[in-house]
């Protein structure tokens, strides 16, 4: 069994709105409901075995503030008090407080040191553990291609925001107007071709061992789980990785603050969690999943629904 949060963006601030100014942001309460949350998951009997933090832990709001630290503090503090292993994703609002460089070494990064458990390159953040007989966790680098915390001068800064241009013309590559393909805006990001030669090769292995394999990361690869907007600049090549394999089973996400959820043509579920951020006082937005030989079950509390997810 594991718990499963996102889009938390805490920020010690007054609630707020959404870029739109119509969705109503709760910065100060998502706190209290991570809080809340790690007090359902401690309780849990038999207990959690980990925890899956999908991304957005704090808000970008907090960089304008001079905030950052301190707020990311906040929320590691919280997850602290579990006595089981948290592993994050990092989504665009993490990039918006903290450069790469930096969030390497906070306690977001939750790739183990050294080992071969990544990809050789040392500046992505994906890798994979075993955290049960036969189960196989794949923690998917997100914005590995972006032009978010990347120094402009390096060479992926200049390969992603070419690849961004071509696509995006608009001014604000932030806006999806007009675009024919409107995932290509600079808060998502993508995956470059080593990250998904090292994926190929891990689902490889697990094929082999007859595993089944959970895969995490913030942003939806499948637009039947997202919006169209918020979705990864090249889910096509994710897919036809997890496609051309067997082992993979469910593919866990945060990002679109509504959730989503599908099942594709080969049988994969794809789980897009509803944000804590957009989630009012007096409810929640996380949830437990029990994970058995032929399917799993997602035990949802406040937004999050119940769900079974057969093998």
């Amino acid at each position: 069994a594991f718990g499963v949060i996102a889009d938390i963006q805490f920020a010690d601030a007054e609630d707020g709105y959404d870029f739109g100014g119509s969705r109503r942001r709760y910065y100060r309460h998502s706190l209290r409901l991570l809080r809340d949350a790690v007090r359902a998951w401690a309780g849990e009997s038999p207990p959690i075995d980990f925890v899956v933090q999908l991304g957005d832990s704090v808000d970008g709001l907090n960089a304008r503030r001079g905030e950052a630290e301190d707020a990311l503090q906040q929320v590691l503090e919280a997850l602290g008090q579990l006595p089981v292993p948290v592993h994050h994703a990092w989504g665009n609002h993490e990039l918006y407080n903290f450069s790469r460089a930096r969030l390497v070494h906070t306690g977001l990064c939750s790739r183990p040191a050294g080992g071969s458990d990544g990809p050789p390159d040392r500046d992505c953040q994906a890798y994979h553990c075993s955290p049960a007989a036969r189960l196989r966790l794949v923690v998917l680098d997100a914005y590995d291609l972006s032009t978010l915390g990347r120094d402009p001068g390096s060479p992926r800064y200049q390969e992603s925001l070419r690849l961004l241009r071509e696509k995006n013309p608009n001014n604000d590559l932030n806006s999806p107007a007009g675009l024919r393909e409107p995932h290509f805006v600079a808060f998502n990001g993508g995956f470059s071709q080593a990250q998904l030669d090292w994926f190929d090769e891990v689902l490889k292995l697990s094929d082999e061992n007859q595993e089944k394999v959970v895969v995490m990361g913030h942003l939806p690869i499948h637009p039947g789980a997202s919006n169209g907007v918020c979705l990864a600049w090249n889910y096509e090549a994710a897919l036809s990785v997890i496609h051309s394999h067997r082992c993979v089973v469910c593919v866990l996400a945060g990002h679109l603050h509504d959730g989503a959820y599908c099942q594709d043509s080969h049988g994969v579920h794809h789980l897009t969690l509803e944000g804590v951020i957009e989630t009012p006082p007096e409810s929640n937005a996380f949830g437990t999943i029990y994970v058995y030989e032929d399917k799993m079950i997602l035990k949802g509390r406040g937004r999050i629904a119940d769900r079974v997810m057969h093998f």
